[in-house]
């Protein structure tokens, strides 16, 4: 039996690092997993539980394959656990391709750095067992390296996945932005379109509004000057001498 143990801090916070877990494969950066599938997934008591089926590549040499058999695809169980009250996720893996021969019991816990709670602690453990085949030392150790050399390439997988969830975030905060500037330069421009709109209504009914006390000022002198006009002519009707009376028939009257 051989035990490997490995701790890594990823410089990126809890909920990061776990999101990209969901995410990380398929990955260029570590083909030698080519699927995942979910087989169960609940919440008990605020916990995450999700089984999941994985399906990899051992690239086992050929003196590994004539001890086990043909290089093939070859299936793991998984059982993660997602905490995010204690913000804690652990994934348990075990094998069941050469089950009967080799056992790897994989163990990691993801969890806040103590010292940066901006930062991710990874621990990872991994008991392998091989048992009833020759060579079994030999054979334990040649899969104790090729756990330690695929570990580096998971974590760099990992972090091609924090990049592009880093990007996504980024994308979504510039189109937020540019959203909001949009909406606002739309309502800018409304506003200020209803404001000129108003002003040319308010300046249209001031217009309206001079022409009709114009033009009531104007009715109203002209009604003034007519009763000023009819008025004078009833006076001057009325002071005139009385030229129509008869001229004195005896003509005027003698001296004395």
């Amino acid at each position: 039996m051989k035990i490997w143990t490995s701790e890594h801090i990823f410089s990126h916070p809890w909920e990061t690092v776990t999101q990209a877990v969901w995410r990380k494969y398929p990955n260029p950066h570590n083909p030698a997993v080519v699927g995942t599938d979910v087989i169960e997934r609940n919440v008990v008591g605020g916990v995450l539980h999700t089984h999941r089926l994985i399906s990899s590549r051992w690239g086992l040499p050929g003196w590994a394959q004539t001890i086990l058999g043909a290089d093939r695809v070859c299936y793991g169980y998984e059982h993660s656990e997602v905490d995010p009250e204690s913000r804690t996720m652990t994934m348990r893996t075990r094998n069941l391709t050469f089950a009967s021969t080799v056992s790897m019991d994989e163990r990691l816990v993801y969890s806040p750095d103590p010292s940066n709670n901006e930062n991710t602690v990874l621990r990872q453990e991994t008991i392998i067992t091989v048992k009833g085949v020759p060579l079994t030392s030999y054979m334990e150790n040649y899969l104790l390296n090729s756990i330690s050399n695929n570990s580096f390439k998971g974590r760099d997988a990992l972090e091609f996945v924090i990049s592009k969830i880093n990007r996504e975030v980024e994308e979504l905060v510039s189109t937020y932005k540019r959203s909001t500037s949009e909406i606002f330069d739309h309502t800018k421009r409304s506003l200020g379109e209803i404001t000129e709109s108003a002003l040319r209504s308010v300046d249209d009914i001031s217009h309206a509004a001079k022409k009709s006390v114009d033009g009531l000022s104007d009715a109203a002198k002209k009604s003034i000057d007519d009763i000023s006009c009819v008025a004078k002519k009833g006076i001057d009707t009325f002071t005139q001498p009385n030229t129509f009376a008869q001229p004195n028939s005896q003509g005027s009257m003698p001296r004395i």
